[in-house]
């Protein structure tokens, strides 16, 4: 059973004017599913982790662009990867707790989805989202920042020195792409397909540099298929 929510604002350290924006970044979609509601959708997080990813980039980028002057655009893009990528999230989600306040549905909660890392790292997400539409346009930035960015912090200063070749894949395709200075097209990842249930979903992505198609992926979450797909693309180009 899931922990009170006064718990989880004590945790991250901001109290709701309105609790439902926190509620709802809480519950998974496998929660909402069984309500049989007619827009159940619109009663889970997956609309609030959809704004909260654009959040969390553009708080990181802000930071990291800060705190290192003196790097290029390849280097702060590589920290800024690592820094918001779904193990980052779930590390950042696990200090909270967060996995005890999270509503599942009943299967979801048979096959452990409280420890999942796509379900931890949408529902960060999520809060994020939540704290920035209930603080209000004009302060939800700020606000967010305040609660974010010790968790930032304490990433960067975990992470290896720039340059290391400790760094998630999409992040080193991207950099061996614009090596190419002739090379005019962009890399875009397609999904293709996803199945499976609701809690134990699969989604395959397929990488695209202009028309070709570079490489496949599979994965339990979009990101997770999408660093798979970057690194047979790597493997492909000799760079693996």
């Amino acid at each position: 059973m899931a922990l009170p929510l006064e718990q989880l604002q004590e945790r991250i350290g901001y109290r709701f004017r309105d609790i439902r924006y926190l509620q709802r970044a809480v519950t998974h979609s496998s929660y909402s599913n069984e309500t049989g509601a007619r827009n159940h959708h619109l009663l889970c997080n997956e609309r609030l982790e959809f704004l909260g990813d654009s959040v969390l980039s553009l708080i990181t980028s802000d930071y990291l662009y800060a705190r290192f002057p003196e790097l290029p655009e390849g280097d702060l893009t590589r920290i800024r990867a690592a820094t918001v990528c779904e193990e980052a999230l779930v590390s950042f989600s696990e200090k909270i707790g967060l996995g005890d306040f999270l509503l599942l549905g009943k299967g979801e909660i048979l096959s452990g989805g409280a420890k999942k890392p796509a379900i931890l790292a949408d529902a960060f997400e999520a809060i994020l989202a939540a704290i920035y539409l209930d603080a209000g346009a004009m302060e939800g930035m700020k606000v967010v920042s305040d609660v974010l960015l010790p968790f930032i912090k304490t990433a960067v200063s975990e992470m290896p020195e720039p340059g290391s070749a400790h760094i998630d894949s999409k992040s080193r395709l991207q950099e061996f792409i614009q090596q190419d200075r002739e090379q005019k097209n962009v890399l875009e990842y397609r999904l293709i397909r996803e199945s499976g249930p609701d809690h134990n979903k699969t989604f395959e992505i397929h990488l695209y540099l202009g028309a070709n198609c570079i490489g496949h992926g599979k994965g339990h979450s979009k990101k997770t298929a999408e660093q798979a797909a970057a690194k047979a693309a790597l493997e492909l180009f000799g760079q693996a």
